[in-house]
């Protein structure tokens, strides 16, 4: 095992200067780039044949490849995304269905291309593949052109390139597929049956080349028949209840008043909380998503791997209560997940400085050595050693290596050694020294008081730690322990995860960040993947604040009398939040997107320019366009002024520019962009120390900022990174920023995933409900009574305190970016612990009248 061990360092006042000049700020909201690449697909636009741009509609010009524009006439729904205006047809492109007679390109010259056969003896550069997009993205198989000119296809491969998707599948499997794609392009006319004899590897191959170039995921709507029953049970039931509380309103039990009025206070507030909880299920979807497409996109043999780096998060605070063998499974299944080993890194904080702890992961990283080569080898699931090994199943099925008996129970051997090198561990722990803790080269260990420690940083394994047995690099594992001193707030597990965003930001600053807690284990190895298929969407991607998995759990007994499954919740209210904006954070399992987590706004969608119409006379067209061309004119000054202010806690500046993964930040150039403006204005912009205000003084925390493709800054060595790690993550760092106010995870209760995602979404960020066939994490649930008491009474303060503080939906964010269903269901989660007190209240009601005589309903005297 090699690793780095830090000791803490003094803070230093200031930086370097040179650093500080050297950084420039970029807008809240990043607006998209000029238009050169398609927003479908992220091909690059192309040009038509006499050399101009290629511009697919006219109306608002959005960018829109040829190939995309051919599959949105023939199988989409012929209107431009943006606009929605009918695709006008283009020289070259076959006729469909609604082109009128007298289209402007209406020719002998054109006829050619009414009707596109394919050819097997054309070059394969005449054959064009292309991708269907439509607005609720359902996406249609492709069909392929020839004759027309070259354009860049993102997901074409060569047939070298796609041998490893034809691996994936039997040999009738794959016939299968290739003959129904074939029936397909039969159906629409561009094979005929006579090319059967055709070049079969060559089929194949065009056939790949379409499947690269289709969606990475789809929505899918719930079926009419299962949703519009419900949606007609719920009208029927708020009809009836306008009818109840007529009749309750207007007939008052007048000799028992006091018991009438809480009776119906009670029931108006349990019809209330009703609504809360059933109109935000209204549009329920599912969402699937395409694996295979991922890796033909992104994973070209012969090219470097183009999957964004991911950097994994697992929270412990005692490892005492949280068994240290199972943070060790977690950690285990990370290390072995199905993504290049050079774009993860685990980073698992202690907030509780344990030694236990330190010596686990230690002891982790060196049977990681052999675990992790075994999984891939053998591709076993689950890839946390605990729960594969306590399967039971047949693990020999779909196992045809001849060694997998034999390597598996060796494997088995050493980890039962492992669990015994832990345990005695766990044991030794139990009775801590008088003299505190002692490392093994002999100086005491810096935790020993967990309330008054320096920071702490531990590198195991990475580019620049050991090796697996068989010679190939395993991904980074980083212990962090962050600095706690007397009379310092650490706000808890919201602290400790701000501090892991700076530390990886400084470290590997990787794009995407995935959460855990300790007891979570990757139980699908490809659940990295299944998220990026959301996130590097070249267009809804940029738009999604995080991506949610549902949470599973091992251990419950058959009748689940704790209610640990939570099905309501995860299966049906999660999924009706999809539909709408997003479903809420729920605290693990879960993929951030980092720009997200810093404050930023989302990238604003280029708006369809402001058009006259027909019915008003030329001269009035062109008084009202003058007066609204100003009025745009006007507010977009303002805005771009507002933005910029300091108290509405925005970044701000002009666009900045990348070379690779490293920014040029000049603040010079930020001066440049601003003639024209007024002094008073120019000071109101973001400058050097307005970053240092928001995201603290780490000059190189701030350039890592800066970076939307993740990467580090040029020049770094490891040794200076460490320092700066050790830096962001000391006690006073958060102090006079807005850390846990509006970067970050946000303070000030104890449900901080609540509340982190409430502030995302009012930003108008969206984020994803993603429910893969098999679960992607499982964790260990409550066993007793008093545990999930405890649990439960937990959310419900944090709810309360999210009620009672200026966060609370009710009031917060109106104006904002919030869609209103969506703000029902926030309402929901910080007003249902208060259902409480009326339902005590109304339980005790039939008490009262017995007792008493008196009813809550008046009765008819004889």
């Amino acid at each position: 095992m090699a690793g780095i061990a830090v000791v803490p360092r003094s803070f230093h006042s200031g930086g370097d200067d040179d650093d500080h000049d050297n950084l420039q700020q970029r807008p809240p909201t990043r607006h998209s780039a000029a238009p050169k690449a398609c927003r479908v697909c992220g091909d690059e636009i192309g040009v038509k044949e006499d050399g101009a741009p290629f511009v697919a509609c006219h109306v608002c010009g959005f960018p829109v490849c040829r190939p995309c524009y051919e599959y949105e006439r023939s199988d989409g729904n012929q209107c431009c995304p943006q606009c929605n205006t009918r695709y006008k047809r283009h020289r070259g492109s076959p006729r469909v269905p609604g082109d009128h007679e007298d289209d402007d390109f209406h020719g002998a010259d054109d006829f050619d291309d009414e009707f596109p056969i394919k050819h097997h003896n054309q070059d394969e550069s005449n054959h064009q593949d292309v991708a269907a997009h439509s607005e609720n993205r359902d996406y249609v198989q492709p069909q392929l052109h020839t004759g027309g000119p070259a354009f860049s296809s993102t997901g074409s491969v060569a047939g070298k390139d796609l041998e490893a998707e034809r691996e994936a599948y039997s040999n009738a499997e794959w016939t299968e597929r290739v003959e129904k794609w074939k029936m397909r392009q039969e159906k629409r006319g561009l094979v005929s049956k006579d090319d059967g004899g055709g070049n079969d590897q060559g089929e194949e191959d065009e056939y790949l080349m379409a499947e690269a170039r289709q969606p990475l995921w789809r929505k899918v709507p719930m079926p009419s028949s299962r949703v519009n029953p419900y949606r007609i049970v719920i009208i029927l039931r708020l009809i009836i209840l306008c009818f109840f509380f007529r009749f309750r309103i207007l007939t008052p039990a007048y000799d028992a008043m006091p018991l009438w009025g809480i009776s119906v206070v009670c029931e108006i507030w349990f019809a209330l909380s009703w609504i809360l909880d059933q109109f935000p299920k209204w549009f329920p979807i599912n969402r699937e998503t395409y694996l295979d497409r991922l890796s033909l996109r992104f994973e070209r043999e012969g090219e470097p791997n183009k999957l964004a780096p991911v950097d994994f998060f697992v929270s412990t605070v005692d490892p005492l209560k949280e068994p240290p063998i199972i943070t060790a499974n977690t950690v285990l299944s990370i290390l072995a997940v199905d993504y290049p080993v050079d774009k993860v890194s685990c980073y698992v904080s202690d907030d509780g400085a344990s030694m236990l702890l330190f010596d686990t992961l230690s002891e982790t990283a060196e049977f990681a050595r052999r675990w992790v080569p075994f999984c891939k080898k053998h591709n076993v699931e689950p890839r946390a050693p605990e729960f594969y090994f306590s399967q039971k199943i047949d693990y020999l099925k779909d196992k045809v290596h001849p060694n997998f008996v034999k390597e598996r129970r060796a494997m088995k051997r050493e980890y039962e050694e492992f669990k015994v090198t832990i345990n005695a561990l766990v044991a030794k722990a139990q009775k801590k020294p008088e003299e505190g803790w002692v490392m093994q080269d002999g100086t005491p260990w810096p935790g020993n008081n967990t309330r008054d420690h320096p920071g702490m940083i531990q590198v195991y394994l990475g580019s620049e730690g050991a090796l697996d047995v068989e010679g190939k690099e395993l991904p980074r594992l980083v212990y962090v322990s962050r600095e706690k001193r007397p009379g310092y707030s650490h706000h808890k597990k919201a602290g400790a995860m701000n501090a892991l965003i700076r530390v990886s930001a400084v470290l590997t600053n990787a794009p995407f960040m995935l959460n855990l807690d300790c007891d979570h284990y990757l139980n699908n190895c490809k659940a990295a993947r299944e998220a990026m298929c959301f996130l590097m969407d070249p267009q809804f991607g940029k738009k999604l604040c995080y991506v949610q998995f549902p949470q599973r759990f091992d251990g419950i007994d058959r009748h689940d009398r704790y209610a640990n499954r939570n099905v309501v919740f995860f299966d049906i209210n999660m999924k009706g939040l999809d539909g709408i904006q997003g479903p809420v954070y729920v605290g693990t399992g879960c993929v951030f997107n980092r720009q997200a987590l810093y404050g930023y706004d989302p990238p604003v969608s280029e708006k369809r320019p402001k058009m006259t119409c027909d019915c008003w006379p030329s001269w009035c067209c062109c008084c009202f366009g003058r007066s609204r061309k100003t009025k745009s004119k006007k507010k977009g000054q303002g805005s771009l002024l507002g933005g910029l202010l300091p108290k509405k806690k925005k970044m701000a500046g002009k666009h900045y520019s990348r070379k690779g993964s490293i920014p040029a930040f000049e603040l010079e150039e930020i001066e440049e962009g601003l003639e024209g403006y007024e002094e008073l204005e120019k000071s109101s912009l973001m400058s050097q120390k307005n970053f240092e205000k928001r995201f603290g003084q780490s000059p190189v925390f701030i350039a890592s900022t800066l970076m939307e493709e993740g990467g580090l800054p040029e020049g770094t060595t490891s040794s200076s990174l460490i320092k700066e790690a050790i830096h962001v993550i000391s006690c006073g760092y958060e102090e006079k920023t807005e850390w846990g106010k509006e970067v970050g995870w946000i303070y000030g209760s104890v449900t901080e995933d609540i509340l982190t995602g409430f502030k995302m979404h009012c930003r108008g960020w969206k984020s994803v409900y993603c429910c893969p066939e098999r679960a992607a994490f499982r964790g260990s649930a409550p066993i007793n009574l008093s545990d999930r008491l405890h649990q439960v009474l937990r959310w419900a303060l944090g709810s309360i305190e999210i009620f009672m503080s200026h966060h609370c939906p009710l009031w917060y964010g109106w104006g904002g970016k919030l869609k209103f269903l969506q703000r029902l269901a926030y309402i929901n989660t910080v007003v249902y612990p208060f259902t409480s007190i009326p339902l005590l209240a109304y339980c005790t009601i039939p008490a009262v009248c017995l007792l008493t005589g008196k009813f809550i309903i008046p009765t008819q005297s004889c």
